[in-house]
């Protein structure tokens, strides 16, 4: 109860003063000034206790308290800036459907895994799924909601096959570990909770997962599977 009491008092004096020395001259009254006649003499004492009316507050748990609720704000102002696709004005299903999903991937609420099937700019097909969370983390998506650069499979995501050299690539991503000696084939074992995401169309995603096909004119297939992890962190 006296730790609350203390962490009020400090609170308090936080937010009414910027600086320490703001709170001690504060407590300096016309008289101190006059019969010590030295401000920073005068400063000490209330700082030690031995003048001024509020509760002490020492320079150390000002400065600690300050320091964390600007850390807290900037934390704050930093994840307001995550959101790429806020204000954006997305058109086609499957942009507006990675908005949706944004938020969740990058707090670790929801992973998504995006199929994709369609043409690189060298003309040739290519299919793969991507990690949305981890591409999310280690690129710039404001490219892709500004529609100026379209998301395609790489051969360093979780799967890449191009149609016509017949390029095959498996990575297992920070999130997921392919398994890829399935014979009905790939399986994703998400690491958090160790469930299985099973992508073949002609079976069950898994627990906790769905698979949801997306009408979308940027691509020629485009499938997203969200999977919620149900482990206690």
């Amino acid at each position: 109860m006296e730790r609350e009491e203390g962490l009020t008092a400090v609170d308090n004096v936080v937010t009414q003063f910027h600086t320490y020395e703001d709170f001690l001259d504060s407590q300096i009254t016309t008289v101190d000034l006059y019969y010590l006649e030295d401000e920073s003499l005068a400063r000490q004492l209330v700082e030690l206790g031995y003048r001024g009316t509020r509760e002490i507050v020492t320079r150390e748990d000002f400065e600690a308290r300050k320091a964390a609720i600007e850390i807290a704000r900037l934390a704050e102002k930093t994840q307001k800036k995550t959101l790429t696709s806020a204000g954006k004005d997305l058109k086609d299903y499957f942009l507006q459907a990675l908005a949706v999903r944004e938020e969740d991937n990058r707090n670790g609420k929801v992973s998504s895994v995006i199929f994709i099937r369609d043409r690189n700019s060298h003309g040739q097909e290519v299919s793969g799924y991507i990690d949305y969370a981890h591409r999310l983390r280690t690129e710039d998506f404001e490219v892709y909601f500004n529609g100026k650069r379209k998301l395609l499979p790489r051969p360093t995501d979780l799967s890449f096959y191009n149609w016509d050299n017949h390029t095959a690539v498996c990575n297992s991503s920070p999130n997921y570990q392919v398994i890829s000696d399935n014979p009905g084939g790939l399986l994703f074992k998400y690491k958090r909770d160790r469930k299985i995401l099973n992508v073949d169309s002609k079976a069950q995603p898994g627990d906790n997962s769905t698979r949801i096909p997306i009408q979308t004119e940027l691509y020629i297939q485009a499938v997203i599977f969200d999977h919620i992890s149900r482990r206690k962190t």
